[in-house]
C-alpha cells in the first residue's frame, strides 16, 4: 500500500450528492475532505457502510451552507461540532476540525480549528485518521497506511494520553484488533489497556455494551477476546466470564464458518458466560441491554443442555414446552464444542452428528397449536373455574404426550369421559 494512492474511482466518493455536499462546504477558502473509516475501509477493500466528513467550516456555517445547498442539517453533537446532513436519503456526520482541550475519561471540551495535523493528532488510532480530499488524493499525517499495511492497531501519540482521555477506547482498541488486526496487538497499547482498565467503571453501561457487541460482531472475535482476557480488560465488564473462560469462541467461530452460520453477537456472549439464570439477569441488567437480548439470555441460561441421544419426539416435546431460540442455542454451543474435540475423539465424532441431527429438527420444527379451547368444554357442559382449566391441562399433556396426534375428535371424547 505504499507510494502515491487515489480513491477517485470508488463509486461510494463519486456520488453526486456526496460531491456536491464537500464542494459546498469547501467555498470560500475553506475545505472539506472525507475522514476515517470510509478511506480506512476502501483501503482494506472492505465495504464502506457511512461516510463521515471533517470541515473547517465552524459549525453554525456547516448548517447555514448545507441548508442553503437544500440538504436537511441536524445538530446531532453541535456542542462537538458534529451535524449530521441528510442528503439523497443518506446521513453523513460533518465534524469540524477540532483539539480537546479538557477531558475526564468520559467527555471532552473541544475547541475548533482549521489545522488538519492537530485534527489527525486527536484521533484514537493511526487507521482511523485517514483523509481523502473529494479527488481521491489520501491524506495520511500520522502513518496509518503503514499500520493498515501490517494490520497494527496504533494509538496516535502516548496510548495512555489517549485512553485517559477516554477510556472507550480501551474497548475500542480490542474492538478494532478484531476487525482489522493481525499478529499480536501493539504491545505499548496492550499494556496501557492493562494499566488503565479501572476507567472502564466510568463509563455508561450503554457505551460499553455497544463497543462489546460491535467486537463480538467481529467474523473472528476469539483472538481479540483472549488479548482482553489475557489483560484482564475481559472480566472488568464481564465479571461473569472470569472462572468460565473463552475456549468456547474459537470452536463456535469455525462452526459458523464451516456450518454456514451467521455471525451471532448474542450467541458468542452466551459462549463465554455460565448458564446461570441469576448470574445473566444481573448482567442484563449491568449492561442495559434490550428487553429482546435480555430475554434471550435467560430463557437460554434456563435450558439445560440437549443430551445427544434424546429422539426427535422428546425434543419436540420439549421445544413445545420451553422455549425454541433458547434450545436452539443450547444446541449450537454444544454442536460447536463437540466439533471442536471431534478431530481427536471418534466418540466426539459421532456427538456431533447427533446433534447436528437434533439441531436441524429444531430449526425447522413448528409449534403445534393445541386443538381445544376453553369453550369446547363450556359446551360439554363444564362450568367456569379451576376444574375447566385443569382438565384443559390435562387434556393438552396427553395430547403432547401422544406426540401431537390426537385430534380434536379423541380429544373431545377424552374430555367427555372426563365430565361423566
Amino acid at each position: 500500500m505504499s507510494g502515491a494512492v487515489s480513491l477517485a474511482k470508488e463509486k461510494w466518493l463519486r456520488s453526486k450528492v456526496l460531491q456536491a455536499l464537500l464542494s459546498t462546504l469547501s467555498d470560500g477558502g475553506e475545505e472539506a475532505r472525507v475522514a476515517g473509516g470510509a478511506v480506512r475501509n476502501t483501503l482494506l477493500g472492505q465495504p464502506v457502510t457511512e461516510v463521515d466528513i471533517a470541515t473547517t467550516t465552524l459549525p453554525d456555517e456547516t448548517v447555514r451552507r448545507v441548508e442553503a445547498a437544500g440538504f436537511k442539517a441536524v445538530p446531532t453533537g453541535i456542542e462537538h461540532g458534529t451535524v449530521t446532513v441528510v442528503a439523497g436519503g443518506k446521513g453523513y456526520e460533518v465534524t469540524t476540525l477540532r483539539d480537546d482541550v479538557e477531558t475526564d475519561g468520559r467527555r471532552a471540551k473541544v475547541r475548533f480549528g482549521r489545522d488538519w495535523q492537530r485534527d489527525a493528532e486527536r484521533r484514537d488510532f493511526t487507521i482511523n485518521a485517514l483523509y481523502a480530499t473529494a479527488a481521491g488524493e489520501v491524506v495520511d499525517l500520522v502513518s496509518g497506511r503503514a499500520d493498515l499495511d501490517s494490520r497494527t492497531i496504533r494509538f496516535i501519540g502516548e496510548a495512555e494520553t489517549r485512553i485517559r482521555e477516554d477510556y472507550l477506547r480501551i474497548l475500542r482498541f480490542f474492538r478494532f484488533f478484531a476487525w482489522y488486526g493481525a499478529g499480536r496487538p501493539d504491545s505499548e497499547g496492550l499494556k496501557a489497556c492493562a494499566r488503565l482498565k479501572e476507567g472502564l467503571d466510568q463509563l455508561s453501561a450503554e457505551r460499553v455494551w455497544t463497543e462489546l457487541r460491535k467486537l463480538l460482531s467481529a467474523p473472528d472475535p476469539s483472538r481479540a477476546l483472549l488479548w482482553m482476557r489475557q489483560a484482564s480488560v475481559l472480566s472488568r465488564i464481564l465479571p461473569e466470564s472470569e472462572k468460565w473462560g473463552i475456549d468456547l469462541i474459537h470452536p463456535l467461530v469455525r462452526a459458523e464458518a464451516d456450518l454456514g452460520w451467521p455471525a451471532d453477537a448474542m450467541l458468542r456472549l452466551e459462549a463465554v458466560l455460565p448458564p446461570d439464570l441469576e448470574r445473566v439477569a444481573v448482567l442484563a441488567e449491568r449492561l442495559k441491554l434490550s428487553t429482546s437480548q435480555a430475554e434471550r439470555l435467560k430463557k437460554w441460561s434456563a435450558e439445560s443442555p440437549v443430551p445427544t441421544g434424546t429422539d426427535e419426539l422428546a425434543l419436540a416435546r420439549r421445544l413445545y414446552a420451553g422455549d425454541r431460540q433458547g434450545i436452539v442455542d443450547r444446541l449450537r454451543l454444544s454442536l460447536a464444542n463437540t466439533r471442536g474435540k471431534a478431530a481427536n475423539d471418534d466418540g466426539a465424532l459421532i456427538e456431533a452428528g447427533s446433534l447436528s441431527r437434533l439441531l436441524g429438527f429444531a430449526e425447522k420444527w413448528e409449534k403445534p397449536v393445541f386443538p381445544l379451547r376453553g369453550r369446547d368444554l363450556s359446551v360439554l357442559g363444564f362450568a367456569e373455574g379451576p376444574r375447566l382449566g385443569d382438565t384443559l391441562k390435562a387434556l393438552e399433556a396427553e395430547w403432547v404426550a401422544s406426540g401431537f396426534v390426537l385430534d380434536r375428535a379423541a380429544l373431545l371424547d377424552r374430555a367427555g369421559a372426563m365430565k361423566a
